[in-house]
């Protein structure tokens, strides 16, 4: 058992006990618990860790490779350096994503990405919990169409064998890059199974007339939802071009819509989603950084203040996108998308928890420690992160960093 003691938690101080996984007592007194790993928390602050929504974890590794780029042009180079990657380069990609996302308060992620055992592995040995997956990438080859159905169902076999430390998904890439045979099956073969259904949706406005051009008017929310794909246990990245019927759809289907900020705008993919709309309309709003090699970082807590600047800013309304409502879409929402009761400081929760230093000048002023959080402090104030009730990050300091590093460093000759 964790007993962090005089902890801040929305402007009070409380006593927080941690027993195994799970938040098992949370006391506005001291709480004596003979045993506990007692720790001193005056002067720091308490967040449930941050939820990665959508990422490519392991793309750390081409950060920085081809820029000033729009998606397409950028995808077909980003694909020829993926074609010479092998396990042990997405394994320590994987782990220094991790060792990113953990240095930035990240206790669980969405990742979209090849060599799933591996990448699995890595995040587990990190220590923060992975929702991995076997990723329909066809290109309309009839060949690839077999061979990744194949694919999937020997991967789905060896995840049995795999302890409940992490999460398999589905993921279909996108309407332009999978056939429809393959949408429909993977989206088949998930439901059978109760796993959920990661997509890339609605990205680019070309993505958007050129799925109405093809598909006889559908826009591509429309369009998936012709195919029965479309629920509460799809994850849609991106979801930017929508009308307002898709909108509705979205909302009706309970549908999990990711907003990417950082990657949006890089890309010169868009800026105007509609976070109001699509709360309103029953739609679960979360965030993800996608891959870095987009982004450009892991860091949850620039894409919250750029999500939350970019909706006032195109709304010309300061009251779009509140803090509270903002870190809801980092944390709990994202938990809430992937089926796991986490995201939130409660009783019974997940200990999935991290800790911020208030000893610096971003959090002097009279100010909220959310507010300064966001708007003016850099995730270099969290000091410690817990994930299902054990420290991934104290003082800064993560264990084997260097090791990560260095396996990292190695392999990158891959590419080069």
């Amino acid at each position: 058992m964790i007993l962090l003691q005089n902890v801040q938690h929305k402007g009070t101080a409380v006593h927080i006990l941690v027993d195994g996984d799970r938040i098992a007592k949370i006391s506005a007194l001291p709480l004596d618990v003979p045993g506990a790993e007692k720790v001193d928390c005056s002067g720091k602050a308490v967040i449930p860790g941050f939820v990665n929504a959508h990422t490519h974890a392991a793309m750390v590794m081409l950060r920085g490779i081809h820029e000033d780029l729009n998606l397409y042009d950028w995808l077909s180079n980003i694909w020829k350096l993926e074609a010479r990657m092998d396990g042990d380069f997405l394994y320590w990609g994987t782990k220094l994503a991790c060792l990113e996302m953990i240095k930035g308060g990240t206790t669980m992620y969405n990742d979209q990405y090849w060599f799933a055992p591996h990448t699995r592995r890595a995040a587990i040995e990190m220590g923060i919990y992975p929702v991995y997956s076997f990723v329909f990438l066809d290109k309309m080859d009839k060949e690839m169409v077999l061979r990744q159905r194949d694919g999937c169902e020997r991967l789905y076999q060896r995840t049995l064998e795999w302890k409940e430390d992490s999460q398999f998904a589905i993921s279909i890439h996108s309407l332009y890059t999978v056939s429809k045979e393959n949408i429909v099956w993977a989206t088949e073969f998930a439901r059978k199974r109760g796993l959920r259904i990661h997509i890339h949706l609605a990205e680019t406005r070309q993505e958007y007339e050129d799925c109405k051009k093809n598909h006889g008017g559908l826009t591509p929310t429309a369009y998936f939802d012709s195919l029965g794909v479309l629920g509460p246990d799809v994850i849609a990245a991106h979801s930017l071009f929508l009308a307002p019927e898709d909108i509705e759809i979205l909302g009706k289907r309970k549908v999990n819509c990711v907003h990417c900020v950082n990657s949006n705008l890089k890309l010169s993919s868009g800026y105007r989603f509609c976070y109001n709309e699509l709360r309103d309309a029953g739609a679960n709003v979360c965030i993800g950084t996608d891959g870095a090699s987009s982004s450009n970082n892991l860091d949850i807590l620039e894409h919250m203040k750029n999500s939350a600047i970019l909706q006032k800013a195109w709304r010309e309304d300061p009251r779009s996108l509140p803090l509270q409502e903002l870190l809801d879409c980092a944390t709990v929402h994202g938990a809430r998308a992937l089926g796991v009761d986490t995201g939130v400081i409660r009783e019974g929760a997940r200990a999935d928890l991290s800790l911020i230093d208030l000893d610096n000048s971003y959090f002097l002023s009279p100010g909220t420690v959310l507010a300064n959080l966001v708007y003016a402090a850099h995730s270099d104030v969290i000091s410690d992160v817990m994930a299902r009730g054990r420290w991934v990050m104290r003082n800064r300091v993560v264990p084997g960093e260097q090791e990560v590093l260095e396996g990292a460093r190695k392999v990158l000759s891959q590419i080069k």
